[in-house]
């Protein structure tokens, strides 16, 4: 398989940039609230605080409605403002006051755009922007399963903003398939990257040597470094690599180190299973399970090559064009947005989810074509990732998004 390209609706987005740029220059200043449960590590967390810091850095008030958590630093940052709110909780009774609240907020601050990044908080936003008369977006940073009426019913209100935004276009195609939505409200605005963090001329090797030193490796260690970096959730497949990794010993002992790196999130017993598998397959020298690292771009410069072993699908993927941008060739599931972010054979590989056996061949391959040709294939990701998925482009598009909608609400009041 191989990367989809970017569809005309994802490269129309990109093209407001522009013009969400100039509106800017001009002093439409952009007052928005963003609602998300926590913010703590993870894909939407980010999303949330990069729109922030874009929103500031255009002079606007960037307000994010949150339970807080460990990235309220980065927020401040940002130049954005927190406004506590219990937004993770389902209960309706807190969903409610949670909206009454947001609605005063909205018209007390001036807010003109109230964007939901999940779907609990998504309901007292949704009631927040009716009762303020605020446009109403929403971002789907994933794909929701429903097995019940009732779920449907709850995963529906991430299609009911003004305009609906998808992390990718195997996100926006899901979106239409399963929601009564018209297309011309749901557009596809790729994650970003910070191509100015995830550069590798960036990464001292001080850094380097002292993460490697942490792992386990010695300074003349030939062994080639595998680097897993994801939440450890069990459908990020974990288990199907350590059963990779053991059949790889199996043939070829002795030549790898793989790091699984990733905030437990409270899943002791996940991480129980873990360390009980990589223990009963012998591996304990050779996989390690570090947590949460804090500095991403030097964990994948530490690395020889990125694994993404998902067995269920991504909807954007962000950590294998991160680590594309840093050079690295990767190893992902075909599903989802890795078959739009990675060229196989050009920037990395694709394999069926949830098969150990092929999945053990496509990492023998990236180690057999030798250093200069992950380097080749590093160099390939690396160029793609800065052309399609910078930050800046993300920032850009969403902005464009927030001031259309600005510009038709005060069309319709003229």
């Amino acid at each position: 398989m191989s990367a989809k390209p970017l569809s005309n609706t994802c490269l129309a987005e990109m093209s407001l940039r522009v013009a969400g740029t100039e509106a800017l220059q001009e002093g439409h200043i952009l007052s928005v609230l963003q609602v998300t449960p926590e913010l703590n590590a993870g894909g939407v967390e980010r999303t949330t605080l990069e729109v922030a810091e874009a929103i500031s850095r255009a002079g606007g008030l960037a307000l994010i409605a949150s339970a807080g958590g460990r990235l309220e630093p980065n927020l401040e940052a940002a130049g954005g403002e927190l406004v506590r709110l219990p937004a993770h909780s389902k209960n309706p009774l807190t969903v409610f006051a949670n909206a009454l609240r947001m609605a005063s907020i909205v018209k007390r601050r001036g807010v003109q755009i109230v964007h939901a990044r999940s779907r609990a908080p998504a309901w007292s936003a949704l009631l927040a922007a009716r009762l303020a008369g605020v446009p109403f977006v929403t971002t789907f940073h994933g794909v929701y399963n429903a097995k019940s009426g009732l779920k449907r019913f709850y995963n529906s209100v991430m299609a009911r903003g003004d305009i609906v935004i998808a992390n990718s276009e195997y996100t926006r195609e899901h979106v239409l398939r399963h929601y009564d939505v018209s297309p011309d409200r749901v557009i596809a605005i790729p994650r970003g990257v910070d191509i100015e963090v995830f550069d590798r001329a960036k990464i001292q090797e001080p850094e380097i040597a002292a993460l490697r030193t942490a792992w386990g490796l010695a300074l003349d260690d030939a062994r080639c470094v595998v680097i897993a970096p994801a939440r450890l959730t069990r459908w990020k497949g974990h288990r199907v690599l350590i059963d990779a990794i053991k059949q790889i010993e199996t043939r070829r002992p002795g030549g790898l180190r793989v790091i699984i790196a990733g905030d437990a999130q409270g899943r002791r017993a996940y991480v129980d299973e873990l360390k009980a598998a990589i223990r009963a397959s012998g591996l304990q020298d050779v996989v390690a399970i570090v947590g949460h690292i804090g500095h991403m771009a030097a964990a994948f410069a530490a690395s020889d090559i990125a694994v993404f072993p998902v067995i269920e699908p991504e909807a954007f993927g962000r950590g294998a064009v991160e680590a594309q941008a840093m050079g690295l060739p990767v190893i992902a599931s075909g599903l989802g947005g890795y078959t739009e972010t990675i060229v196989e054979e050009e920037t990395g590989f694709l394999v069926p989810p949830g098969n150990a056996d092929a999945l053990a061949v496509a990492i023998e391959r990236a180690i057999d074509v030798g250093r200069d040709a992950r380097a080749a294939m590093g160099r390939k990701g690396s160029e793609r990732a800065r052309a399609l998925y910078a930050t800046s482009a993300l920032q850009s598009a969403t902005l464009a998004v927030y001031l259309r909608l600005v510009r038709q609400r005060r069309g319709a009041k003229l």
